[in-house]
This record gives structure tokens, C-alpha cells and sequence, in this order.
């Protein structure tokens, strides 16, 4: 009975988390007219992503978003590597204010956030890019994936340091040549982070960019929805395909994740 019902449990756990996507889906393959129906599926067709593909930008919107996540991704990475592995292994002035800095600005809420930000970008030129949007979204990834990366480093043995020290390595090379390759795991988590932060963010998005050919896909939807109702077909499409991209980078996320934490145990 204890086997029965713990079964019973997770079927039900696994329905009402996958009910939500199975709906988005349903709804993005019926017409516009039967979008708001209870039925599951009603003359499926295949309109809502052809209209969305051929009469939106959103191939547009999903290249500048793409692009940014990618940025966001490749230096939220490296920075955030290179700063939790300083901290992690080096003394210097400034250590410890350094690690209050990056704790204390994880504490402010986004909306508090947009204005001084936008000052600050406007200031340099940066409203309405993609580089002032890739800096935006660096100060959300960086200050929680370089205190996880202290923490991650902080579990590798100091005496391989030592031993790179001893065949000649630099420091930087000590780092890229052999504690990087034991920190898969810690990686592949900050790489995920970054990239979702990126790519699902709304408010800094929708604040800094204008321009259909500037948009991301966080301002390009909003396009769907206005004061007299919403386009509920191109929108539960385009939901589909954006979900896509993040599914892809979850999956090869948790396969180095796995294969970085094999490598790390045989090399230690």
C-alpha cells in the first residue's frame, strides 16, 4: 500500500507539472477563435507559427536574444570563475569588502534597481544595445555564481595549486590548465544561471530596449497583449519555441554537470 500510494503521489505530482506546458502547447495548435476554449485539441493547425514566423519580428527578437544570452552566458562565466577562484585562493586589500559587495547587491529587488541603472547606462551611451543589456544582466549573474564558485573552489585540494606552481605554471595558468577542468560541475550550474537570467528577464529588458529591430523576446511579446485583449495564438507559439532554447542548454547543462562530477572524483 505505502508502494501504491507513493506511485499514485508522483503521477499526480507529474501531471499538474507537465498540465501547464501540455496546455501552452494544445493552445498554440488551435485557431485563434478556439484559443480560449477548454477543448484540448479542435482543428489543429499550424497557423499560429506561421503567422508568427511570417508576419512578426520575431525572428528578430529571438536573434537579439539569443545573442545576449550568449554574451551573458560566455563572460558570466569567465568573470565569475575568475573571481571566485581569487577569492577562493588568493589574500589581497579589499577581500572581504569585495565578498560583502557581491552578498549585499543580491539583497536589492530588480525594480529598485531599473532607475539608477538606467542612469547609469544612458550616461555611457549603452540604452537601446545589446552590450548595455549584456552588462545589465552581468551584475544579476556574476555577484551568486562567483560566491558559488568560491564555495566549489574552496573543495579542491590547495596541494594541486602547488604542484602547477612547481612545474612552472603562472597562476592564470594554474587556474586554466588544471583547476578549471575539475570544476565542471560548478561550471555548467553558472553557465545555466547566466543563461536563463538572460534569457527569460523582463524588466530590464522591456525598460532599455525600444525598436522592433533592438527588442528582445522579453519586450517583443508584450506586442501580443494590450488593453482590449491578447493575441493568445502567436503568444502560446511563441512561448513553445522560446522554451526551446532553454530546455537544449538545461539538458547539455546536466550532462557536464554529470561528467564534470565523474572527472573531478577519478582525478582527485
Amino acid at each position: 500500500m505505502a508502494s501504491v500510494g507513493l506511485h499514485v503521489s508522483l503521477v499526480v505530482a507529474a501531471v499538474i507539472a507537465v498540465f501547464p506546458v501540455l496546455w501552452v502547447l494544445l493552445t498554440s495548435l488551435k485557431p485563434a477563435k478556439f484559443a480560449t476554449t477548454t477543448d484540448f485539441v479542435k482543428e489543429p493547425t499550424l497557423e499560429n507559427y506561421t503567422n508568427l514566423l511570417n508576419d512578426t519580428p520575431f525572428l528578430t527578437w529571438f536573434g537579439n536574444s539569443l545573442l545576449v544570452a550568449a554574451l551573458t552566458t560566455l563572460l558570466g562565466v569567465f568573470v565569475s570563475s575568475t573571481t571566485g577562484y581569487a577569492v577562493s585562493r588568493f589574500r589581497f586589500p579589499g577581500k572581504r569588502g569585495l565578498m560583502w559587495t557581491l552578498l549585499i547587491t543580491q539583497m536589492f529587488p530588480v525594480a529598485v534597481l531599473i532607475v539608477p541603472i538606467y542612469n547609469i547606462m544612458a550616461s555611457m551611451g549603452l540604452l537601446n544595445t545589446s552590450t548595455g543589456l549584456v552588462v545589465t544582466y552581468l551584475t544579476i549573474a556574476v555577484p551568486f555564481c562567483a560566491w558559488m564558485m568560491k564555495g566549489f573552489f574552496d573543495t579542491i585540494p590547495k596541494e594541486i595549486d602547488e604542484s602547477g606552481y612547481v612545474d612552472g605554471l603562472t597562476p592564470f595558468g594554474t587556474f586554466w590548465r588544471l583547476i578549471l577542468p575539475l570544476a565542471k560541475p560548478g561550471i555548467a550550474v553558472t553557465a545555466f544561471y547566466s543563461f536563463i537570467t538572460a534569457w527569460g528577464e523582463v524588466a530590464y529588458a522591456s525598460a532599455f530596449m525600444v525598436g522592433d529591430e533592438n527588442m528582445t523576446l522579453a519586450g517583443g511579446l508584450q506586442k501580443f497583449v494590450n488593453q482590449y485583449g491578447a493575441q493568445w495564438g502567436p503568444m502560446t507559439a511563441a512561448s513553445v519555441l522560446i522554451a526551446i532554447p532553454a530546455a537544449l542548454v538545461f539538458l547539455l547543462a546536466q550532462r557536464h554537470l554529470v561528467t564534470g562530477m565523474s572527472a573531478g572524483a577519478v582525478k582527485g
